[in-house]
């Protein structure tokens, strides 16, 4: 066991090639070169360093991106070969995110390929500098000056042959590329090579080489050219980690592959994600170098190592100071139903093929609870014979296919708001998202537009989080959306049952019910493709990109060739390359990269042979779920705007709001004259009316002392019965209220209202909540509708005693009125009038009461 050398500088760069391009044969010249390995192997030979798996060297190709470790001029670089089929260009992409250098590798005899052009926008993407080398120049009849050429015009025209770097066309070429480097060389006539590695380091140049890598020509030159140009990073202070990989050992290890990005590791030491919610201590470090590792006890920053004892990292992950990294380009466009022999329960195999998972990412594996089977997404056929042939060695189970099918999305065409509304019993949560199409390839992204005053910045977060931690599904066929803007505009919370789940059941239906009234678009993958035939054969290859619903350009080649590029629908052009081969006779070439997502060519077709009902997706509820009279119910998503307590097109909120939110008192309703009797009969309309909305739910049965609920959309007849409540008076009478009101009073008044309004939903009764004002100066009688209730606060003065005391007197013939208060001289007045007393004691007896008989008849 050892330490990482700390005197030495540490570079992590990656081979990357279209497939047969050499890049194995490559990386075992560099190694070869650099002295690390003593003779060369052979893919042919299945005896290649990297090549470490069986498979690889059976079928000749790289599966799984490999590491090796070279020393150069007090550097330390780290190689990683990665694979070249575009059937594993996941594996190659999750590599890209711990590079500090590319060398992109391309076939002289093929040239510029279209897996060569979709290497360069992901080396793009994710600013790496690149190293570009011309692989088999000794074949005969390549022309280096056209190569150069078709680099410039098909990848970037920064490309500069660095074969001599003291010829003056290098200089020359070198020096427009940088503006004080362009002033130097026209001062002097020359310019200082040491400023190359800045521009290599800076992506302003691109180093090209040429030669053989089987022949071993050029390579030994190329080895000291990324010793001379490349420089290592320089990293900070604190830990960070980026994890790439995971694979296990012939021993069933679980290995975390990952690049210290800053900081050291140490063994033992522990790491923690707090997103993810774990915390586990590292037990080994291991340095790879092909197959073999030696353990360290340390890894300073720049180091690629595997780590045992992590049990819940993932490919992407960020550690320490590190973030999550973006979401890859590269996607699987076709999905399998994995069929299983006899015998062999689904439940039992797929923890196995999640072990699979966690190491390929290009795999993805969907679980249907319906069909009770197990889906595999994929990039490609090869990759399943891959998947076929692992599970077969490593667990002994054979397993099958269907003959699979596009994965479709769907995005929406124009904006529109979602509203979703959560509210059961004790609980509460509403969000308004306003949702817009976006660019295309961004995926599901959010903002927030929604005022702290009207939310707080803890739970917008948590509403933000929401939309992003599940795939939301489109209403066209059920397929994942992708290309929206999702801002969230509005929100209310309640102080006391409002829990994070309600606002999840929240954004869900809110995005669900915007996508019902959205005008959806079906999505399909689509090819970008080049397709090169001889000019005999351009009439055949236009019709066929027509009758494939493709789009193309058509651009006159060399030697009587023809080269037709553009785009078309993946799911008709699967086959075609073997077309092109027949018909051309061997002459015509075809290549083809994933150009992302398209509207779908035949999308009323799919549409109607998927036949998804979004209506009936109870999975993916579109409705709200309101309250009224202590019951939740169910509002339809059309109807949901009517019933949300949130009214964003008049700016302000409805009269039926949602109990006591995060917001200021001052935001409700107010009056400022006094409820006397001529406001009785007005009350009783209003607070019907309000009830006309809530009452939706199916009638239950009615129990002594209980009035039972409306139908649908009848009105309550009036009952005449009122209950009067002194505010203050209960609630330093009930312990419950007392403690909170030792908090905040206006805790006490919200928790006092929530408990009124439910027992006004099941007795009926109209509810006036009194509270007094009598010592705030200059205050007028203040009244206010809260729920189903109606809630006083008495001028100047005035107190709630005498409030209630003139109330009774001028109402106590015309109505039942019940007092419920603890005063001793207001129960005499009370009683002198005629009306039904209640003690704070018993009140709270009654109180009590109700809320048990609402548990005992809830759904």
């Amino acid at each position: 066991m050892k330490d990482t050398p700390k005197c030495r500088k540490n570079v992590c760069a990656a081979l990357l090639a279209n497939v047969d391009a050499g890049k194995t044969t490559l990386s075992e010249g560099l190694l070869y070169a650099a002295g690390k390995i003593r003779r060369l192997g052979r893919v042919d030979a299945g005896d290649s360093f990297l090549d470490t798996y069986d498979l690889e060297r059976e079928r000749g190709i790289t599966i799984f991106s490999k590491q090796a470790v070279l020393s150069l001029d007090g550097m330390d670089i780290t190689l990683l070969d990665t694979p070249g089929h575009v059937d594993f260009s996941a594996e190659m992409e999750r590599t890209l995110q711990v590079l500090d250098y590319a060398i992109l590798l391309i076939s002289g005899a093929d040239g510029v390929q279209g897996h060569t052009e979709t290497l360069w926008r992901l080396l793009a993407h994710y600013q790496i500098p690149v190293f570009i080398f011309v692989n088999k120049m000794d074949q005969p009849g390549l022309d280096k000056e056209k190569l150069m050429e078709d680099i410039r015009d098909r990848l970037d025209e920064r490309a500069v042959d660095f074969s001599d770097t003291s010829d003056t066309d290098f200089q020359e070429n070198a020096a427009l590329l940088d503006e004080d480097v362009l002033n130097r060389y026209l001062e002097e006539g020359k310019f200082d090579l040491s400023c190359l590695p800045s521009m290599v380091r800076q992506r302003k140049i691109y180093p090209c080489f040429f030669g053989s890598a089987l022949r071993m020509q050029g390579v030994e030159e190329f080895l000291q050219a990324l010793g001379t140009y490349m420089q290592s990073p320089l990293y900070p202070d604190e830990f960070g980690a980026r994890v790439f990989k995971i694979m296990r050992d012939e021993k069933g290890n679980r290995l975390t592959y990952m690049k210290v990005t800053g900081g050291i590791l140490r063994v033992k030491m522990e790491l923690c994600d707090e997103t993810a919610g774990w915390r586990e201590k590292v037990n080994q470090i291991r340095i790879y170098s092909g197959g073999r590792f030696e353990t360290a006890e340390s890894a300073e920053a720049g180091t690629v190592c595997a780590v045992t004892g992590l049990g819940q990292t993932y490919p992407g992950e960020g550690l320490g100071m590190e973030e999550r990294q973006k979401k890859p380009l590269l996607e699987p466009v076709q999905t399998y139903r994995i069929i299983l022999p006899d015998g062999c329960e689904p439940a039992v195999i797929l923890p196995k093929f999640r072990l699979l998972e966690e190491e390929m990412p290009e795999l993805h594996l969907v679980w249907n609870e319906e069909l009770q089977e197990i889906q595999a997404q994929v990039m490609g056929k090869v990759q399943l014979e891959i998947l076929q042939r692992i599970m077969k060695d490593r667990y002994g189970v054979a397993v099958d296919f269907d003959a699979g099918h596009i994965m479709y999305r769907e995005t929406i065409a124009g904006a529109v708001e979602g509203i979703g509304h959560f509210e059961p019993l004790r609980h509460y949560a509403e969000v308004h998202l306003w949702m817009e199409p976006g660019e295309p390839g961004s995926g599901v992204q959010v903002a927030s537009g929604c005022s702290e005053d009207m939310l707080a910045k803890n739970w917008q977060r948590l509403i933000l989080s929401h939309v992003l931690e599940r795939e939301h599904i489109g209403v066209l066929t059920g397929s994942p959306l992708t290309d929206v803007k999702v801002t969230l505009t509005a929100g209310r919370a309640h102080l006391k049952h409002t829990e994070g789940g309600d606002f999840r059941q929240a954004t869900y239906r809110a995005v669900r019910q915007g996508l019902m009234q959205a005008s959806s678009i079906l999505l399909e993958p689509y090819y970008e493709y080049r397709l090169e035939v001889p000019d005999a054969a351009v009439g055949r290859a236009m019709s066929d990109v027509e009758r494939m619903s493709g789009r193309f350009s058509l651009e006159q080649g060399q030697d009587g060739m023809s080269v037709l590029m553009g785009e078309a629908p993946v799911i008709m052009m699967q086959d075609y390359a073997g077309e092109v081969a027949v018909y051309t006779k061997g002459k015509g070439h075809f290549s083809c990269v994933p150009a992302g997502y398209r509207p779908c060519h035949n999308a009323e077709e799919v549409i109607r042979e998927i036949g998804y009902d979004a209506e009936r997706d109870t999975e993916n509820p579109s409705s709200s779920v309101f309250c009224a009279h202590g019951s939740g119910f169910t509002v339809s998503w059309e109807q949901v705007k009517e019933y949300a307590h949130i009214d964003m097109d008049m700016g302000m909120e409805p009269d039926n709001s949602g109990g006591d939110v995060d917001e200021p008192l001052s935001s409700w309703q107010k009056r400022d004259e006094a409820l006397g009797t001529e406001e009785i009969d007005e009350i009783l309309l209003r607070a019907s009316h309000a009830n006309k909305k809530r009452n939706t739910m199916t009638k239950r049965p009615t129990k002594p002392g209980m009035t039972g609920l409306s139908k649908p959309g009848k009105v309550q007849k009036k009952q005449g019965n009122y209950l009067l409540v002194d505010g203050y008076n209960i609630i330093f009478s009930w312990k419950e209220l007392k403690e909170l009101a030792a908090i905040g009073i206006d805790s006490a008044r919200s928790r006092l209202m929530d408990i009124l309004c439910n027992y006004q939903g099941y007795e009926n009764c109209q509810v006036i909540l009194v509270f007094d004002a009598y010592r705030v100066q200059n205050h007028r009688t203040e009244t206010f509708s809260y729920h189903n209730i109606n809630v006083v606060y008495t001028r100047e003065a005035e107190t709630a005693d005498s409030y209630i005391e003139k109330f009774a007197h001028e109402n106590a013939k015309k109505y039942h009125i019940t007092v419920a208060t603890s005063d001793g001289l207001e129960q005499i007045i009370i009683r002198g009038e005629g009306c039904r007393l209640l003690s704070a004691r018993d009140f709270e007896a009654e109180i009590q009461r109700v809320e048990m008989e609402i548990k005992a008849y809830m759904p």
